[in-house]
């Protein structure tokens, strides 16, 4: 490619955000620059206050310009129940959708032999020291359907045995306006492991 380093650079560095690949980044690349000032300058200002701005929530974990987050601030939201989520996204997701008023908890990933991802790296004993107040009764385990998001929804389950609390996890199966001919095998055992009163 016939471009100097300061655009290769930016184009590796796009690269490696989540779902930009290096033809997509080079597209990303190319119209940042074609629109310096409408979008490039702004954008480079945004992330330069974001990175100064933003940080991680002592409490549970979610990133806001305040510590504790605007989450954890909210007087209305249900101290009893904490919803433990793998990544904030997850927890920007739940909020989105508006159907849980409690209290969150972020992971920050889920435990991976494969990717060298061990307790230690998890934000466990947090999680643990917040199970243990007196106001909570219910954690809620949002994890993946996935097979580290279940080996460490079982890990949690194990390690907040002590604790005084419901321990529940998310129901799995059919979604909404789904065909069940088109349903993989694991997602239909799930909802009969699931089911309930009709």
């Amino acid at each position: 490619m016939s471009a100097g380093p300061e655009i290769e650079r930016l184009i590796q560095l796009l690269s490696k955000l989540p779902g930009l690949g290096p033809r997509s980044a080079r597209r990303a690349s190319l119209s940042l620059l074609q629109k310096r000032d409408q979008l490039m300058k702004p954008l480079a200002e945004a992330m330069a206050d974001a990175a100064e701005k933003i940080s991680a929530c002592t409490e549970c974990g979610n990133l806001d310009v305040t510590d504790p987050c605007a989450v954890c601030r909210d007087h209305r939201r249900d101290d009893s129940v904490i919803c433990v989520v793998e990544t904030v996204g997850d927890l920007w997701a739940l909020e989105r959708a508006g159907a849980f008023k409690g209290r969150y908890h972020v992971l920050g990933g889920v435990l991976s032999a494969l990717d060298g991802v061990g307790p230690e790296d998890l934000n466990v004993a947090k999680l643990i020291e917040r199970a243990n107040r007196e106001e909570v009764k219910e954690i809620i385990l949002a994890l993946n359907a996935t097979v580290d998001g279940q080996t460490t929804a079982h890990f949690l389950a194990d390690k907040l045995a002590d604790a005084s609390v419901d321990i529940t996890s998310l129901a799995r199966g059919v979604p909404v306006g789904g065909e069940l001919d088109y349903l993989d095998d694991g997602t239909l055992t799930a909802a009969f492991r699931s089911r309930r009163p009709a």
